[in-house]
């Protein structure tokens, strides 16, 4: 019996090692192609370069049209900062108000909040553009950013309301007879208290804006206010063929590392606010 128990786990830990080998591969590919020289990228396809050279990353992170990657990194850092921020403010509070506030037509509102993550985002494309236009708002971060401060992800005001939902109303009742009040509770109370789902949500808020190509691509126009996403579409031309391989490599190499540095360094709160959302209710 045991003996099948252990075969039976090794079988399965073989599996998910091959299955993560599988899933690692074009990133390693990635990483050790942006070191080699653009005419043996693919001469030389596998991951021990036969030459090593940084000359990629010296040509991209030239960047296009005499803006450097340094400020596509910094415009791509801004925004995620000001997306998280925008999301942690006005989830919370949408959150805060349909678990534990009492209003007229609380039910309803969130039943249409849950249906718009069954709207694909595309069906609202061309509205959104004609009225972000009318602002004249193209060209600028305001349709990115704006939308954070009106808790327009629900994905994220649906995570919290599960975990404040989870924390024990006898806090808070203990809180008020003490003289606190609703603004009080929430800010001394329920904030501290959903910092893992916190975390979570501006961990994800910045790994999807980070990652977000076809906003950038939409209302981003000028090139000084690109960020990474949409200043890599430059190594494209025009007939979708990339000029430069070794530089596109180089930059999306380097377009991953904030992303990796943000989510290990971040990983137990991560873990802790996805399990304890899943099991409260």
């Amino acid at each position: 019996m045991k003996t099948a128990t252990f075969a039976r786990h090794t079988l399965t830990h073989l599996f998910i090692i091959a299955l993560g080998l599988v899933m690692i591969y074009p990133i390693a590919w990635m990483i050790v192609s942006s070191l080699k020289p653009n005419n043996m990228i693919f001469s030389d396809p596998g991951l021990i370069p036969k030459a090593v050279t940084f000359e990629n990353y010296i040509t991209g992170w030239q960047g296009y049209a005499g803006t450097t990657f340094e400020r596509f990194f910094l415009n791509s850092l801004l925004m995620c900062a000001v997306a998280i921020i925008g999301n942690l403010i006005s989830c919370t509070m949408a959150a805060y108000a349909f678990a534990r506030l009492k209003f007229a037509g609380r039910a309803v509102w969130f039943a249409l909040m849950m249906v718009t993550l069954m709207l694909p985002a595309h069906v609202t494309l061309v509205p959104r553009y004609i009225m972000f236009n009318t602002f004249g708002w193209v060209g600028s971060y305001l349709p990115i950013l704006v939308p954070k401060f009106l808790a327009t992800d629900a994905f994220f005001v649906f995570l919290l309301v599960q975990f404040i939902r989870g924390i024990p109303k006898e806090i808070e009742e203990a809180a008020i007879i003490d003289g606190c009040g609703k603004v009080g509770v929430f800010l001394r109370i329920i904030i501290p208290l959903a910092t893992p789902a916190l975390v979570t949500t501006a961990l994800f808020t910045f790994l999807w804006t980070w990652d977000d190509f076809f906003n950038h691509l939409l209302y981003l126009t000028n090139p000084a206010t690109f960020t990474v996403s949409r200043a890599l579409r430059t190594f494209v031309g025009d007939a979708g063929a990339v000029t430069n391989w070794g530089g596109a490599l180089a930059m999306s190499t380097l377009s991953i590392v904030p992303a990796f540095i943000l989510f290990f360094s971040l990983q137990k709160y991560f873990v802790q606010g996805i399990s304890t959302t899943g099991i409260k209710g």
